[in-house]
Formats: structure tokens, C-alpha cells, sequence
């Protein structure tokens, strides 16, 4: 099967959403693997002390979790449409804690593209979040590159 050349590679208005649950192990675990040793983010003690009464994920993990949701699917090939995707800019700001044992949902939404001649594909504007319960815990802002696979990334 042949995909048509003009098949859109990435759509103002479209949505990625996924929904991750943060064991009190996994949050311990990947600050260690960061090297981020803030103890809000492995000592109970220190997350009582600052008023969180239990362990936070770090910002970052929710952040490379947001990263990979995008890339993922900007670069999926499932749908007979081979991309490739790369982050130009993304931009993080941390409204609330992340703990353990809540689900936390993902979501970006492509809230504007051009096409870049240049680079040969479509730069999309996203806006992203991820928010437990309706409350945005984390809230993104992201340029990529989406473009058909093997054009090369430059």
C-alpha cells in the first residue's frame, strides 16, 4: 500500500493523552538515576517537613514522561506514515506536587503548525500538560519538527 504524499504527517487540534501511575518506588528510583539527591524526592521525613507529608516525583520525571509521550507519537510509523520528529523547544512550568499512587494524566495538544520549507516538514506549536484529578500539576509548552522518515533531521 502506497501512502499518498500529502498525508498529513501532524493536524492542528490533535491530541496525544496517556494516563501513568508513579509507584513510591519508581519516583525514589528515578531521582537517584537523575542524580537530583533533593531529599522532597526519597525522605519521607523532609517531604513532611515541607508540608508534602509523603515523597514528590521530581519535576523531570514528569517532564521526560511528557517528552516521550511527544516523540512517540510524532515519530510513530503504525499508521503507514513513517516520521521522524525532533524537539526544537520545550518549556516546563511546575504548579504542584506529583506523588505516588494517583493517576496522572498526559496530555499535548498541536495548537498551531506551518510548514517549514527549509527544513522540510512541519513545525507544530503544542500546548501540554499533565494533572492529577483535573489540576494541572505540570503545564508544557513545545516546538518540534515532524517530517516524513529519511529526509534526514538538520
Amino acid at each position: 500500500m502506497t501512502i499518498p504524499i500529502d498525508t498529513p504527517l501532524i493536524r492542528e487540534g490533535e491530541e496525544i493523552r496517556h494516563v501513568v501511575r508513579y509507584t513510591r518506588e519508581q519516583i525514589i528510583q528515578f531521582a537517584r538515576l537523575t542524580g537530583d539527591t533533593n531529599p522532597l524526592h526519597h525522605d519521607r521525613q523532609a517531604a513532611e517537613r515541607a508540608r508534602f507529608g509523603e515523597i514528590i516525583a521530581s519535576g523531570q520525571q514528569t517532564a521526560a514522561l511528557l517528552m516521550g509521550l511527544l516523540a512517540s507519537h510524532f515519530s510513530r510509523r503504525h499508521d503507514g506514515v513513517p516520521r521522524e520528529m525532533l524537539s526544537l523547544n520545550v518549556n516546563f512550568a511546575f504548579k504542584a506536587p506529583v506523588f505516588a499512587e494517583q493517576d496522572l494524566a498526559l496530555a499535548w495538544r498541536v495548537a498551531e503548525i506551518e510548514r517549514s520549507t527549509r527544513r522540510g516538514g512541519f513545525i507544530g506549536h503544542l500546548d501540554g500538560h499533565a494533572s492529577v484529578g483535573g489540576r494541572a500539576c505540570v503545564v508544557a509548552r513545545a516546538t518540534i519538527l515532524v517530517r516524513r522518515a529519511g529526509n534526514g533531521i538538520a
